[in-house]
């Protein structure tokens, strides 16, 4: 339910307003905009739009439709920008976050987290916990991978973005990530979700493979349900038919997703197409569809990665691309986030 205030309603009737809903077992969230103020309600109970369509100083009472609720733009009609230190995910900036999809040696994430952020990366994305397809392909170095990213955060000053896969591991994750990522093959991982609502950390959530954006939507309510609101949404591709791709590339998801969620959306085109050569001109796409950030996969030696080296861009070609992701932005308004000295 979404109540409208009239635009001359005073503090005392918006305060009144909420009392009497959460007197009724409602969950409420405030939004106040530059002339109205939006009052976004939740919860179990049933209650008649009558019932508050008689209190003073409100304009209108709205049921959303969407099985989506706080994530629904109906809710929040403001963006929702995720702050962390000073840099922010959902504004003006375009953030780049980049790395290796593993965590593989000391000295190959000390590499690559330097090349990153000479390049312009603002987040060091590698990967220490690793679900993979096979169960004889390298699953990461765990906690070492974790200690191995605290320790390219000190040298760099990069935030950190690494995956939690299950529910037992994500305060493991929370001691050292600044966002934790819920990969696409646990988009639907429910016990997971509810953990990493509750770690108080944003959490960067890609789409599943065979997902509706839907489907993404609710995933990110069990976030909000547990009480997180900082929640980052990413398109990473879906399967398909067509092998001469490792999935198809949704960019139309950008645009559907600004227009039904407050939520910031970052794009993966290293995944989402599988192929060094289809990344540099999807990230490019994406950037001019509107994306609120991008997660490359950048290797100091692809050939030699134990993960994803085919779908990797050396330092050189990250580089390229970041020159090129800029001019885009300027172009469309916006600009590319710049990493904070240290």
């Amino acid at each position: 339910m979404i109540v409208v205030m009239e635009e001359r309603a005073t503090e005392a009737q918006i305060d009144a307003v909420i009392a009497r809903l959460i007197e009724l077992g409602m969950d409420v969230h405030r939004s106040s905009g530059a002339t109205r103020t939006v009052l976004g309600v939740v919860g179990t109970g049933k209650i008649e739009k009558e019932m508050i369509e008689i209190l003073d100083g409100v304009h209108e009472v709205l049921r959303i439709s969407e099985p989506y609720k706080r994530a629904s733009r109906s809710y929040h009609p403001e963006d929702t920008v995720v702050t962390i230190d000073d840099l922010r995910i959902g504004g003006d900036e375009v953030i780049v976050m980049a790395g290796p999809c593993s965590v593989e040696s000391e000295k190959q994430i000390l590499e690559a987290a330097h090349a990153v952020r000479d390049a312009g990366a603002v987040i060091l994305r590698g990967g220490a916990f690793k679900p993979r397809t096979s169960p004889y392909s390298f699953q990461g170095l765990g906690k070492k991978g974790l200690q191995l990213l605290a320790r390219a955060r000190e040298e760099t000053g990069l935030l950190i973005v690494t995956e939690a896969i299950d529910s037992e591991g994500v305060d493991l994750v929370a001691e050292v990530a600044d966002i934790i990522q819920i990969g696409a093959r646990n988009m639907q991982n429910y016990s997971l979700l509810k953990a990493a609502g509750r770690a108080k950390k944003p959490v960067l959530l890609k789409r599943g493979l065979a997902a509706t954006i839907t489907e993404l939507l609710l995933s990110a309510e069990y976030l909000f349900a547990e009480g997180n609101r900082q929640v980052i949404l990413c398109e990473r591709g879906i399967r398909g038919f067509d092998p001469a791709t490792r999935n198809v590339f949704d960019l139309t998801a950008i645009p559907v997703v600004h227009k039904l969620s407050h939520l910031p959306i970052v794009a993966d085109p290293s995944h989402g197409t599988g192929l060094r050569d289809k990344v540099t001109p999807m990230a490019r796409a994406a950037i001019a569809a509107g994306a609120d950030g991008l997660l490359i996969e950048v290797h100091p030696h692809p050939e030699r990665a134990l993960s994803d080296g085919a779908q990797s861009l050396n330092p050189e070609q990250f580089s390229e691309l970041m020159n090129q992701c800029r001019a885009i932005a300027e172009v469309i308004g916006r600009h590319v986030a710049a990493p904070a000295e240290v």
